[in-house]
């Protein structure tokens, strides 16, 4: 008899993510051939030689015979009132432990936090580019994406007159992402206050992810969202997945700010969703309040001279020595996100290019179109490998496009 193949949810026909996607298949593909490849697809710390500070680890392992009942849904309140008074000292209106929920990672949050809020068809304003699942958990949830546009021309920072007229009845939120990723964007205070405005004006949820708050380079000044928005309904994303390179203990938290009455029954809806799944993995939360309270680590690794800073250098450097590349210099996060210009951009095709340069040259980046860019001549790559890796990988992309950048000459003389 023939095999009917079993359905699947036809909204996942609209998801991408490019970043462990189809070239992140074929790049095992081959390793396993023998092929020694240089992975800059991820913002992965562990897998480059970081390792999260002792003194979080040593809070786990402490605590590790008190890890194994359920905690409560939103989190351990031991971690949960360390992220209140941690929100507390930055200026969020009303940052209590009842307002902060733990999740396995901020991923898992954004999931509740959208669940929690959209109804069939309603809409969500995503920057483009934006970390892509911000679009597919819009979409899991029946809610449409909304793209306004942060250019390179404008620093990747977004137009909020532009924002405004993508603003109709069904819009429900406003996603922030600073530091931004993919681009390494911060936005400026006066930037970040004529959003809170909009969200005022339209009744509108800002959702400010904030995982990379504290990677900063140069003279570079975050500031977070949510003191800016006072009673306005923010939800306010952030974890140790990053700033303390931890990814792989999948600790995340989301911490609700605004008028009490306005944001009760959506407090009311995550608590709920966070209560069937359970609670948040245990062990990791215990290293909460040793990152809040604990000693600084990440300023070692972005100021002058420090790793991430000497590899941000050497990016910068690269592009700016290219025939071929045009770059944004990241003032945060951990990405680049360079432009192909030039000879090299004519007929260019970012999945294409990402995929020959996986074939030939061995290094795997992700394309910009995979950050719901339209008409991208972008690529992303991940600040985390040594200066010297850098350099030697930029090597290898110049000599690519220089390939695609002969061909496009002969192509017009032809």
């Amino acid at each position: 008899m023939p095999h009917t193949p079993l359905p699947t949810r036809e909204s996942l026909r609209e998801v991408r993510y490019d970043i462990r996607g189809e070239l992140s298949r074929r790049a095992r593909e081959l390793e396993g051939q023998g092929r020694h490849l240089i992975r800059l697809n991820i913002g992965n710390p562990g897998a480059f030689g970081f390792r999260a500070p002792d003194h979080l680890q040593a809070a786990i392992a402490g605590n590790v015979h008190e890890s194994d009942p359920y905690t409560h849904q939103q989190g351990l309140p031991l971690a949960r009132e360390a992220i209140a008074e941690f929100h507390r000292h930055r200026g969020t209106p009303n940052a209590t432990a009842e307002r902060v929920f733990v999740g396995n990672g901020v991923s898992e949050l954004i999931d509740i936090a959208l669940r929690a809020l959209l109804n069939p068809g309603e809409e969500v304003l995503l920057p483009s580019p934006d970390y892509p699942l911000w679009s597919a958990a819009t979409i899991l949830n029946q809610g449409r994406p909304v793209y306004y546009r942060c250019a390179p021309e404008d620093g990747f920072l977004p137009d909020p007159e532009q924002i405004e007229k993508l603003i109709t009845p069904r819009t429900r939120a406003l996603v922030v992402i600073n530091p931004n990723n993919p681009t390494g964007a911060n936005y400026p205070r006066e930037l970040l206050q004529q959003l809170v405005q909009l969200a005022a004006k339209h009744k509108l949820l800002l959702m400010a992810d904030e995982i990379y708050d504290g990677i900063l380079y140069d003279e570079a000044v975050f500031t977070p969202l949510a003191p800016l928005a006072g009673d306005v309904p923010c939800l306010s994303f952030g974890g140790l997945s990053k700033v303390w390179r931890a990814c792989g203990w999948r600790v995340g938290w989301a911490v609700l700010s605004g008028d009490p009455v306005k944001v009760g029954d959506y407090h009311h809806a995550m608590d709920l969703l966070s209560a069937l799944r359970l609670c948040a993995n245990v062990p990791a939360q215990f290293a909460v309040p040793a990152a809040l309270t604990g000693p600084e680590t990440i300023r070692e690794l972005t100021d002058p001279g420090g790793r991430l800073h000497e590899s941000r250098r050497a990016v910068i450097e690269s592009c700016a020595a290219s025939e071929h590349l045009d770059l944004v210099a990241p003032s945060g996060a951990l990405y680049a996100f360079p432009r192909v210009i030039g000879d090299a951009a004519k007929g260019f095709d970012d999945q294409a290019f990402a995929l020959e340069l996986l074939e030939t040259e061995d290094v795997l980046v992700v394309p910009g179109s995979g950050f719901n860019v339209p008409d991208s001549r972008h690529f992303r790559i991940t600040l985390l490998p040594e200066a010297g890796l850098i350099r030697e990988v930029f090597v290898r992309i110049e000599r690519a496009l220089g390939r695609h950048a002969a061909q496009a000459r002969s192509r017009h003389v032809a």
